[in-house]
């Protein structure tokens, strides 16, 4: 059964025949993140200057998760979004490792790892999303 998202976007998990096809195209620092819950080195990511117009979708299935008009500059060394395109499509999920206690983000459609989420961020929302960019793939608009 189809599963919706408000914004009308299929939020249905993968079968394993198709997560097995998504996972055979990432490479291994994507697969060390997405899949192992990995982090990248801060200031090194791809799109941590992204500043073009377009939508920030999960890496491993393509569900839009961030809009450009969300990233903000936040010094953190990933790229920071402070909405997603549709609350629906960012898991939030307890992380205690590390001795911490912290807001994992994952993509609700295929439950990969994109980053954590923290009430530091700017106004409307005051949270930041900091997101792995490995985790995510920029589609530009038009």
């Amino acid at each position: 059964m189809t599963q919706l998202s408000p914004s009308g976007f299929d939020l249905t998990p993968p079968t394993d025949s198709q997560r097995a096809a998504l996972e055979a195209d990432l490479n291994a620092e994507e697969k060390r993140v997405l899949l192992q819950h990995g982090t990248e080195a801060p200031f090194c990511g791809g799109l941590l200057g992204e500043k073009s117009a377009g939508v920030y979708c999960c890496r491993e299935c393509g569900l839009p998760l961030f809009r450009h008009q969300t990233k903000f500059e936040s010094g953190t060394g990933w790229p920071s979004f402070y909405a997603p395109i549709d609350p629906d499509h960012v898991r939030a999920i307890e992380d205690r490792s590390y001795g911490m206690r912290r807001i994992e983000t994952r993509c609700a459609r295929c439950d990969s790892h994109q980053g954590h989420v923290f009430p530091d961020g700017p106004p409307p929302t005051r949270l930041r999303y900091c997101i792995n960019s490995v985790s995510l793939a920029f589609v530009a608009d038009a």
